[in-house]
Formats: C-alpha cells, sequence, structure tokens
C-alpha cells in the first residue's frame, strides 16, 4: 500500500520538468529549482506527529481553505505568512480535492510554457 509520500510523490512528478529534492531532511518538489511544494513527514516536528504537504498559494486562496475546512488545511511554519498552504494528507485525504492545488502551485512559480501544460 503507498505511503502518503508516495502519493504525492506520484502527483507531484507527473508535472512537467518537475523534480524532487531533498531539503531540511524532507523531499521537496521543484520546477527548474523553484520550489512548489515540501512534505512535512511524521517523523519531525514540522509534521507533528503526521503526514503533511506545504504547498505554494495566493494568501487569498489560503485564507480561504483553512476557513472552509481548518481539519485538512493549515498556515504552516515559516511559509505560512508569504501565502503557503498546509493539508494534512495521512487520514483518508482528498488527493480529487489535492491535485488541483498541487496543479496550481506548480503554476505559479513554473515558467508560463510550462505551466500551460497543465491542465
Amino acid at each position: 500500500m503507498p505511503t502518503p509520500l508516495d502519493a504525492l510523490r506520484t502527483r507531484c512528478l507527473a508535472l512537467p520538468e518537475a523534480h524532487e529534492v531533498e531539503a531540511w531532511g524532507e523531499p521537496t518538489f521543484r520546477i527548474r529549482n523553484k520550489l512548489f511544494a515540501m512534505v512535512a513527514s511524521p517523523h519531525n516536528h514540522h509534521g507533528a506527529g503526521r503526514w503533511a504537504v506545504w504547498l505554494h498559494c495566493a494568501p487569498d486562496n489560503q485564507r480561504a481553505l483553512i476557513s472552509l475546512d481548518p481539519t485538512r488545511y493549515f498556515s504552516p511554519p515559516y511559509v505560512g505568512k508569504s501565502g503557503w498552504v498546509g493539508v494534512w494528507i495521512d487520514r483518508r485525504p482528498r488527493w480529487r480535492e489535492i491535485e488541483p492545488l498541487i496543479r496550481d502551485a506548480y503554476k505559479r512559480v513554473a515558467p508560463k510554457r510550462l505551466g500551460a501544460m497543465v491542465e
């Protein structure tokens, strides 16, 4: 059975030219070395005992998601003030809701040509 990290990795690396880099002891996902997603594992203080992904997000979208469902979304430390949103991915994650957020995070940092390749 795939782990939350396996499921996330599959989705992130399916995007054009996306690659994985370990940083701060955790996987990060990038396009041309610009971060669009970071993992917070349950094994460090950032994950607080749970799997999560931190996604590049517009500040307004971050606030809306957290207001909509604070049990699934949160403002992550360090990058939350810049609009990134945290998403818990360990307890029955709703990948159909998370996948558009991953694509949006990717498009926020990808060159326009690559961003246009993503639905």
